[in-house]
């Protein structure tokens, strides 16, 4: 390995990890930009060096992790934030020659690589919260009543919260707990993943073409994982709420693929900026239409119905 990319890698895995540092102090905001951010330096070692460049990078961050904070932080950074960019970005540039022609890797199994990762981090943050559901139930249940206490009582004209209504709002975060960790951690390696690959396409380095996001679709395994998670989210304890931990980025990545339908649906017609605006808006105020999209995006899995409003004829996942 030349040493101005031995030396990039270190400078990866070190930017990767101070970030990671300084999510956990200053305010909210910032904290929460940070947090977001703390695998993209991996992500753009992979994507514009190459694997060896991650795996550097990956190593590098982890035992700085282990030397500023504790060996349970750098485990949770090793399997939440390195090891899916290990792997999403090897997957990312990873080709093979078909008929004298250079074929890369779907995007849409890099997706689902990407679900399969969130879930794990879903299921371990259950874990370390407490991983049983009185556990978690009593620890949330302090984090309302603190809450109630310290800033809603600050709201002028701000309604007593009886200590019934604190147990039914403990129980809805509870339920949706595993969705938002599950949404949380694959939108982080989504977002990190398409930021670099901006970066490296605009630098050059990018060392494959830029994919057509609109036409990118999901293998047929992953609708499989999507119902049987969805299935046993249906089960009491910890088991659904692990279920529902996986179930989420899947829900997701069928999201996206219902988005991606939209953008086909609208290409070349002169209300695609409007459609798509709206349509991005609705998401953010309408939570439904995430459902919708997610449907849409199953149904074009199953039936491959983009082909008859001009998508690819035979869309490979």
């Amino acid at each position: 390995m030349p040493t101005n990319v031995f030396m990039l890698s270190l400078a990866a895995g070190i930017i990767s990890a101070v970030v990671f540092a300084s999510a956990t102090t200053g305010a909210m905001l910032l904290r929460v930009v940070l947090f977001f951010l703390t695998p993209l330096s991996l992500y753009l070692a992979g994507l514009g060096l190459g694997t060896v460049a991650t795996a550097i990078a990956g190593i590098t961050a982890t035992t700085i992790v282990l030397l500023i904070a504790n060996p349970l932080a750098a485990e949770v950074y090793a399997i939440s934030t390195a090891l899916p960019a290990l792997v999403c970005t090897r997957l990312a540039v990873l080709s093979r020659d078909s008929d004298g022609e250079r074929e890369w890797y779907p995007i849409g199994r890099v997706v689902a690589v990407a679900a399969v990762f969130a879930g794990m981090f879903a299921i371990m943050a259950l874990i370390l919260m407490g991983g049983e559901v009185e556990t978690l139930t009593k620890l949330l249940r302090g984090v309302v009543e603190s809450f109630v206490k310290t800033e809603l009582s600050r709201i002028p004209g701000a309604p007593a919260i009886t200590a019934a209504e604190i147990d039914e709002v403990t129980r809805t975060t509870l339920s949706s707990l595993p969705w938002a960790l599950g949404l949380l951690a694959m939108g982080t390696i989504l977002l990190n993943l398409w930021l670099a690959g901006r970066i490296t396409l605009a630098s050059g380095r990018l060392k494959r073409p830029w994919p057509d996001l609109a036409n990118f679709s999901m293998p047929g395994s992953a609708i499989f994982a999507l119902l049987v998670a969805l299935g046993l989210s249906f089960v009491d304890g910890i088991a659904g709420l692990m279920a529902s931990g996986i179930a989420a980025p899947f829900a997701l990545a069928f999201g996206l693929v219902g988005l991606a339908v939209a953008h086909t649906l609208t290409r070349g017609t002169p209300w695609q900026g409007f459609i798509l605006a709206a349509l991005y808006t609705a998401i953010v105020f309408i939570p439904h239409v995430g459902l919708l999209l997610a449907l849409a995006g199953l149904a074009e899995t199953i039936f491959h119905y983009r082909a008859a409003i001009g998508g690819p004829p035979n869309p490979r996942n």
